[in-house]
């Protein structure tokens, strides 16, 4: 089974332990450079609905620790769209939706498997996925999550800032690569020479490619 993390969605959280809000968002390429595409888990939950089987609702998927129940899920024009309730006589659960109740906690995660992919250029699109179990998690737990953490701020402000052709600041863009877990040395070396020629470059024309041929590099970077 594989994970993905994504930014915790949560339209709103009743007294009561309800909850409602987003595991899994289309079109969005994340670290990994993958997609989700609409309609990949349509299949998975017909077969759910078929077999009267359920999409758990786990505490940072682990399969020992169910806190609450997903009562439906569906696909809209955004996502998977997610409505469930912690199970609050379960002092875990209990203890998960104060956390999520106060925005103490960090995303969703969904756990699935593959079963159709395709590639479009360098982006890998998930068309088909079998779901297990969508998690509150603390935080992603691995290093492609927490890069996609960084992605969300301030990854979206240097992509911003380049379609418009103008660049954030070297040491900004180091300290960039710094929070997604880049060594130090490696960070100042990427920022002050490569990126730094980027900026640099005197021709409109030249500098746009420039900069197209960079965000490339940089997100294929990220993805590794």
């Amino acid at each position: 089974m594989k994970t993905k993390d994504f930014a915790l969605k949560i339209k709103e959280i009743g007294d009561d332990g309800t909850l409602e809000g987003y595991g899994s968002v289309f079109n969005n390429i994340d670290s990994y450079g993958e997609k989700v595409m609409p309609g990949a888990f349509a299949e998975s939950l017909a077969r759910h609905k078929r077999e009267g089987t359920s999409v758990a609702m786990l505490w940072n998927h682990d399969t020992y620790q169910p806190i609450g129940i997903w009562d439906e899920l569906s696909e809209d024009g955004k996502g998977l769209k997610a409505k469930g309730r912690f199970l609050l006589d379960i002092q875990r659960a209990r203890e998960i939706y104060t956390l999520a109740k106060n925005k103490g906690i960090g995303g969703l995660s969904i756990g699935y498997r593959e079963e159709d992919t395709d590639q479009d250029g360098p982006v890998r699109l998930l068309k088909k996925l079998n779901l297990f179990e969508i998690s509150p998690v603390t935080f992603p737990a691995n290093r492609r999550a927490r890069i996609e953490s960084v992605k969300s701020e301030r990854m979206e402000e240097f992509a911003r800032r380049l379609r418009c052709h103008d660049p954030m600041p070297v040491k900004d863009f180091e300290d960039i690569l710094r929070e997604a877990g880049v060594p130090k040395t490696m960070a100042a070396q990427i920022a002050s020479v490569g990126y730094a020629k980027a900026i640099r470059s005197e021709s409109e024309g030249d500098q746009a490619k420039t900069i197209a041929d960079l965000r490339a590099a940089a997100a294929a970077f990220l993805k590794t």
